[in-house]
């Protein structure tokens, strides 16, 4: 399985900015790894005219209708997009996203024939009271939940410890093995026919210092990259290409 690491860029990068990373990675990248970038959606055509793999950072749970502002994972796969991110902790956590609520997305991005990236993690306080694995559960039991267009190919689940984002702290390898084992434990009872084949990225201040020792954990096969994501070279160590 090719390890994939997805670059979440936020709401950074103008148009100017997103086509001067491009022609800084495109060259050098080798494809040892995959390569995804969510830019804001306004950009994400110049990517995909690149023939790079682009992703929202978020979607409706429609495909048409009276929705003002939301964003079609229909018009958007029309465009040439692959992937869709759910449930980042910023959508929980600033627009009141929740597991059930993500279910509705996750099911249409599925049913428009997207990849849908789903998020899951715990926040310290969470941590400290021993409840990582039980919310962890819960957030993929309930997101998760009668997926029947789901496979290991348009499935990838992402472990973001909410303490590590943006802060500069980093699980320990050993502490996201523990989590992402447990993920894996939990995907292949909810999907026994490709539970175990379903990437699990972590995401929580990768970078290119400590990316190496957070994938050859065994059940972590990529991640999910904010801040590191944004300087072509700082990418291309995190795909390989140093």
């Amino acid at each position: 399985m090719k390890k994939l690491m997805v670059a979440n860029w936020k709401m950074n990068k103008n148009g100017n900015e997103v086509m001067e990373f491009l022609h800084a990675f495109k060259p050098k990248y080798s494809q040892k790894r995959d390569a995804w970038i969510a830019s804001q959606a306004l950009y994400l055509k110049l990517i995909i005219n690149e023939g790079v793999s682009a992703g929202l950072q978020n979607c409706s749970e429609h495909v048409s209708g009276a929705y003002t502002g939301e964003v079609s994972p229909r018009s958007f796969k029309e465009m040439g997009g692959t992937f869709v991110i759910t449930g980042h902790s910023e959508r929980r956590q600033y627009f009141n996203e929740t597991s059930r609520s993500l279910n509705a997305k996750n099911r249409t991005v599925l049913a428009e024939g997207l990849t849908a990236i789903y998020c899951v993690g715990e926040t310290l306080a969470e941590r400290e009271a021993n409840l990582t694995l039980s919310l962890i559960a819960d957030q993929i039991h309930q997101g998760l939940n009668d997926l029947s267009l789901a496979n290991e190919n348009n499935l990838v689940v992402a472990y973001e410890p909410v303490w590590a984002i943006g802060t500069g702290k980093t699980a320990t390898p050993a502490q996201a093995q523990e989590v992402h084992a447990f993920i894996r434990q939990t995907l292949k009872a909810k999907f026994p026919a490709f539970g175990d084949k379903v990437r699990i990225l972590y995401g929580g201040s990768v970078k290119p210092d400590n990316v190496e020792e957070l994938l050859s954990q065994k059940d972590i096969d990529g991640g999910l990259v904010g801040g590191a994501s944004l300087k072509p070279k700082d990418f291309l160590a995190l795909c390989g290409d140093v």
